[in-house]
């Protein structure tokens, strides 16, 4: 079925073509659901990945020492957020090409050498900082990005 010319449909910034790196408007409560769950994926894959190995004991990084793990998990988990809420504000302005990923890399990988090593609070602080760093990196890449790319209105003259 066609639409007439007269009634289009609302564009509501997402690219339908199946590329990764599409706007995402959406309500807050949307934003907030996909901040929680990905940061949450992140950390328990780890937590997993930290409790059982494949293989043998001696490839590999350390599984989960004895001892509270609560702390590593509720560091890894509070990062993972602010690193995700940045990504998914970005995204919600500019495209951005994969978000999702990076929150997954930064909390699986922050979550598991910190239950495998159990590294001292000055030390997985620096790893966070520089976990939120590499996050801000890349949504400072893409609102670079997006603002090269801002079409200009028919009556705006282009900046340059």
């Amino acid at each position: 079925m066609t639409d007439s010319p007269g009634h289009s449909r609302p564009d509501d910034g997402a690219d339908h073509d199946g590329d990764e790196a599409s706007l995402r408007p959406g309500p807050l409560w949307r934003h907030t659901l996909w901040v929680v769950g990905v940061t949450l994926v992140g950390v328990c894959l780890a937590w997993a990945a930290a409790s059982y190995r494949f293989g043998p004991d001696e490839f590999g990084m350390p599984l989960a020492t004895e001892g509270h793990v609560r702390p590593y998990l509720a560091a890894w988990t509070a990062t993972g957020l602010a690193a995700a809420a940045a990504l998914r504000a970005v995204a919600a302005r500019v495209p951005l090409d994969g978000p999702e990923v990076v929150v997954l890399v930064i909390t699986f990988m922050g979550t598991r050498v910190s239950l495998g090593w159990r590294p001292d609070p000055a030390v997985v602080a620096a790893m966070a900082a520089a976990a939120l760093v590499a996050a801000l990196i890349w949504c400072a890449l893409a609102l670079r990005r997006g603002r090269r790319r801002r079409p200009v209105a028919p009556g705006e003259r282009e900046a340059g």
